[in-house]
């Protein structure tokens, strides 16, 4: 399956019925630390499972292949050239990389482009320290 460089964020979540519709619910992390605005419109794709799995997918826990979920585009101790896009609740500048993967890089200002390292991977984000401030 090929993945959309226009990809925002992809978590698991349950179908449910509600007042006779169906409904998903967004994981307030998007929203919060990811590339959601409430009141916007999305495209929302829904992917079947394979079935191997009967419970609820815990994305704060790293996606393995064994999932089949995504791999954070990331690795630790990647470099990598960012430009800082915003800036997160705690002052930390945040780049978004390839479908949207966030990384949170300490001491950022938006618009600066950085060489970065990155040092920590989850599902949802990285964090990544600068190596050189000059790029």
């Amino acid at each position: 399956m090929e993945i959309s460089e226009k990809l925002l964020c992809l978590f698991s979540a349950e179908l449910r019925e509600e007042n006779g519709e169906y409904v998903v619910e967004v994981p307030r992390r998007e929203v919060d630390t990811g590339s959601l605005e409430p009141g916007e419109t999305y495209r929302v794709a829904l992917i079947e499972r394979d079935g191997t799995d009967s419970g609820p997918v815990d994305r704060d826990e790293t996606s393995t292949s064994a999932d089949n979920g995504p791999q954070p585009p990331v690795e630790p101790g990647e470099m990598r050239y960012v430009e800082i896009e915003d800036l997160g609740k705690q002052g930390d500048g945040i780049a978004r990389v390839e479908r949207g993967y966030v990384i949170i890089v300490p001491g950022t200002e938006v618009g600066e482009r950085v060489k970065i390292e990155v040092t920590e991977v989850k599902s949802n984000f990285a964090v990544g320290e600068v190596i050189d401030e000059d790029v």
